[in-house]
């Protein structure tokens, strides 16, 4: 993992975009930048990235990349590129393990870049992709688009054709700083930047540029383009440190937001990274269609990194070392025995936001006990709940830290939620449909019903339904949009959703069918599973995403999240009951409607 370090702001270039405009003058002291490489070596990363303003203005480069080699770490350079056209300056640079360069190339002519850069650059900064490439790093060309290049894209590509070791990433501007001081007349609407951005890397694929990527750009406007998505979690940064800043913090997404009245629902919100904020409060949402059909996972994986030993007092080894490195989501510390184990989920099925609700407001986080399976399929066997341990309680930081875990050993919370299922599944009488009846989790208790209900149900999967005709006469295959569109008017007393409801494509047309084909009183019963984290050794971790598991959710649904799609689009159901997941539940949800 890499470390982002602001080593000042001070730049030999001027852009108009620049994300310091107001801040240009401010540097930070050799010493201050000396001593957070070493902190970047204390919390583990494997790599320094120095940026700015401008790193290689600085007279210290050299020595801080000594420095970094020394502590047995790679170097890396967020640059525009100039001081890199001199030979000499890279050649001491890759003597002290310099691997990684993200170099700024804003056009694909003189006149297209230094109008972007409000310098005469070009020839330098186009003459460092020369010297570069071909030395074996981990090199990318960042273009940003403003309204003065967004239909120049093609000679960007074009410009980097002769260099085939370069990554070329095209990112929409964002409103900081100079871009958010000359927001009218820099930003460009988001859908033409998408649009430009598609043609750019269809042009690079007839041309044999094969490595393009793009960012900042919501992924409902890239469709199709979806796998060409790129940040800087993608290039691996897990923390950074401006100027003046005491201890490094977590790379996040909070800059940009996914408007609920758009996104909500969309299968793509885990990678996607959404609207720009300020973008949002000036341009608002209309641009945005969401991604209902594309197959997500309910649950993501904590990876084992490494074993932190508790201070000698049983305290808080967070509190001891420093709260803010650690990302509130993504990291995971559970105590075992005298010391605690420090787990990271990198998934990008789950965007921050997701991570951070699942393990701290719904609590839905497990410790897999399970060491020869591919995947937990018996969860009160197979899983041990995860709850904040004692030492967090009245602790100052206790909001914005990612917090201490331990295992419950005492709890099988499966059992006890999935009690209430059964519980109401026994009192079914009348005319049943069960939809995505699946492999039978249920079965036995519908079976026990026996001449009080007339049972019918359906499922996709053909092989499901032909186990379930062995037992039951009223099983067809069909799909949850086929049933919407022949569904027969209140024919219906009960309607079972069990497990089923995060794999609907649409489930606003599904619920306006169940309200048509209840009869008054009539209920629905749905019932999922929220999504879920994993704490996992690596070997777990690699065996369970090596297995041909596929992906069969639309969305992470909870009960909140569908009981407002129920409001909206079957008004004449009533909720009766709700069971919502929280801390201490398991991952089992619950609504029960009737028909009014």
């Amino acid at each position: 993992m890499k470390a982002l370090i602001k080593v000042g702001y001070g730049c030999n270039d001027h852009c108009s975009f620049c994300h310091t405009l107001d801040v240009r003058d401010v540097d930070a002291e050799a010493a201050e930048v000396h001593a957070k490489i070493e902190r970047a070596k204390q919390l583990g990363h494997r790599m320094v990235v120095l940026s700015g303003g401008e790193p290689t203005i600085r007279p210290e480069l050299v020595a801080w990349a000594t420095h970094v080699a020394r502590l047995d770490m790679d170097f890396g350079l967020v640059t525009n590129g100039r001081m890199l056209s001199y030979p000499a300056l890279v050649e001491k640079l890759l003597a002290r393990r310099l691997r990684y360069v993200y170099l700024s190339l804003h056009g694909g002519t003189a006149k297209v870049h230094d109008l972007m850069v409000r310098s005469e650059a070009f020839e330098q900064t186009y003459g460092a992709i020369g010297v570069l490439s071909g030395k074996g790093l981990d090199f990318t060309v960042n273009c940003v688009i403003t309204r003065h290049n967004v239909e120049h894209l093609r000679g960007v590509v074009d410009a980097i054709r002769p260099y085939p070791d370069v990554a070329l990433k095209f990112s929409m501007v964002e409103p900081k700083g100079g871009g958010e001081a000359l927001f009218e007349h820099l930003m460009p609407r988001v859908a033409r930047v998408a649009e430009r951005v598609r043609d750019a890397i269809d042009h690079g694929r007839s041309i044999g540029v094969e490595r393009i990527t793009h960012g900042a750009i919501p992924l409902c406007l890239m469709r199709g383009y979806e796998d060409c998505f790129d940040d800087l979690k993608t290039h691996r940064f897990a923390t950074m440190i401006e100027v003046g800043e005491p201890d490094f913090y977590p790379v996040d997404d909070l800059n940009k937001i996914q408007p609920p009245e758009t996104c909500a629902g969309c299968s793509a919100s885990g990678p996607c990274p959404g609207l720009y904020r300020g973008y949002h409060t000036v341009f608002g949402h209309d641009e945005l269609a969401p991604i209902p059909d594309r197959p997500r996972s309910n649950s993501f994986n904590y990876v084992f990194e490494a074993s932190v030993a508790a201070p000698p007092d049983g305290g808080c080894p967070l509190r001891a070392d420093g709260v803010t490195p650690w990302d509130r989501g993504r990291h995971l510390f559970v105590k075992h025995g005298g010391r605690f184990a420090r787990f990271r989920a990198d998934s990008r099925d789950f965007s921050d936001v997701e991570i951070g609700a699942i393990k701290h407001d719904h609590g839905q986080l497990y410790l897999d006990v399970a060491r020869d399976k591919d995947a937990p399929d018996d969860f009160g066997r197979d899983l041990r709940p995860l709850e904040r341990s004692g030492l967090c309680e009245g602790c100052p930081e206790r909001v914005g830290c990612t917090g201490l875990f331990e295992p419950r050993l005492d709890v099988d919370p499966f059992a006890r939620d999935d009690a209430r299922v059964r519980e109401l599944l026994e009192a079914l009488e009348g005319d049943v449909l069960d939809v995505g009846c699946g492999h039978g989790r249920y079965h036995d208790v519908i079976a026990a019903r026996g001449d009080a209900i007339r049972y019918q149900a359906f499922d996709p999967d053909a092989d499901a339904i032909e186990a379930l005709r062995r037992r039951f006469e009223g099983a067809f295959v069909s799909t949850a949009e086929a049933w919407a569109e022949t569904v027969e008017p209140a024919s219906l007393d009960h309607v079972l959703v069990l497990r089923s409801w995060n794999h609907l494509v649409d489930p606003r047309a599904f619920v306006a069918a169940v309200e048509r084909a209840l009869r008054p009183n009539g209920q629905a019963l749905i019932v999922d599973d929220a999504a879920f984290g994993l704490a996992r050794t690596k070997q777990q971790t690699a065996r369970a995403e090596g297995s041909s598991a596929a992906f069969e959710h639309y969305r992470n649904d909870v009960a909140a999240d569908a009981a407002r799609v129920l409001a909206a689009a079957a008004p004449g159901l009533r909720e009766v009951e709700r069971k919502d997941v929280g801390v201490g539940t398991s991952t089992l949800w619950l609504l029960r409607m009737i028909r009014s």
